[in-house]
């Protein structure tokens, strides 16, 4: 059995600075998927637009940027208020959005009470896997 972690939030895809569309979103995250959170984005289509990636990547990109290639991520003020910024990019084009800061961290913070850090590899059982290869 496994804990689900979700939060529903609107993100801002941003298109230039003074513009930007409003973009229904799902936060999830899994405890047996550990490492990675799941971003799905309801846009006008049947099926989500779906990203995954390591949760240290956006815990890491609440307090400072990080990441490089596909998924870099960093906090930033807008009008005043916090926001978490997430620039994606894929074969089939680039995104940049905005997503409010206090319901991302307050997100984070559940998902790091279920699964602290550092206690992943627990829940896979890869300490006990890697014992049992070395054993033979």
């Amino acid at each position: 059995m496994y804990t689900v972690v979700e939060r529903e939030l609107e993100l801002k895809l941003v298109l230039s600075p003074e513009r930007g569309i409003p973009v229904a979103a799902r936060l999830g995250y899994r405890t047996d998927d550990p490492y990675a959170v799941h971003i799905g984005f309801h846009i006008n289509s049947e099926h989500p637009v779906n990203w995954t990636f390591a949760r240290d990547l956006l815990v890491e990109g609440v307090f400072r940027p990080c990441g490089h290639g596909d998924v870099r991520v960093w906090p930033s003020k807008v009008n005043g208020r916090g926001v978490v910024l997430m620039a994606l990019s894929s074969p089939d084009g680039d995104a940049l959005l905005e997503a409010p800061a206090a319901q991302v961290s307050a997100w984070l913070e559940r998902t790091l009470r279920v699964m602290p850090p550092g206690s992943e590899g627990e829940q896979l059982g890869i300490d006990d896997a890697l014992a049992q290869l070395l054993a033979r």
